[in-house]
């Protein structure tokens, strides 16, 4: 099974040129020889599990020793009606830097907003009140609006349709992955290390 999963990785990278870095929602080494570009939606479980299962190893083996660079992307899917809410929000609070504190939050916390709409009530415990009302005026300024809209171009010219899924980037190639459990995410990050 691992074999075969690295080989469709391997065989279906993607020519698409890099997007854009938002570096206040990036992490590690810019110079890093992986990069990992995360699409994700707020609302999404599978995202909630992957960013609370995964990405503290991930970041533990791969990100903290700068072998790879990870750049979060939005990605709210149209199904869930407060993931794009959470998306300006989130981006909102990278402009004050607390990109990663609001993002924690709203994880955490993904049952009760996505049930009662209450996004920005989860938001704002991250946040003290100055940055409350920064991140509530940033949350509807057009520029925080298209770079919800630009990482999810982004997302679509990558062929991305579900969440979460990680582009991980080597050189040129771009490789989507989704779905792929830790075990074989690391097998995949130390192939293309080398």
């Amino acid at each position: 099974m691992k074999l075969s999963a690295l080989l469709l990785v391997a065989v279906l990278p993607l020519a698409a040129a890099a997007g854009s870095i938002d570096k206040a929602k990036a992490f590690g080494n810019p110079a890093a020889p992986i990069t990992i570009e995360l699409f994700s939606d707020f609302q999404c479980p599978s995202c909630m599990a992957f960013h609370r299962d995964t990405l503290p190893a991930l970041m533990h083996d791969y990100i903290v020793p700068g072998k790879v660079y990870l750049v979060y992307k939005e990605f709210p899917l149209p199904m869930h009606s407060h993931s794009r809410e959470a998306a300006a929000y989130a981006c909102a609070a990278a402009r004050v830097g607390k990109y990663e504190q609001v993002a924690d939050a709203l994880f955490q916390n993904q049952p009760t907003w996505a049930a009662d709409g209450k996004v920005f009530q989860t938001v704002s415990t991250a946040l003290t009140p100055a940055e409350q009302k920064k991140v509530l005026a940033l949350s509807k300024d057009p520029s925080v609006l298209n770079e919800v809209q630009e990482d999810m171009q982004e997302g679509e010219a990558d062929r991305v349709n579900g969440t979460p899924t990680m582009v991980i980037i080597r050189g040129a190639k771009r490789y989507p992955v989704s779905g792929m459990n830790y075990s074989l995410l690391r097998t995949l990050l130390d192939s293309l290390a080398k």
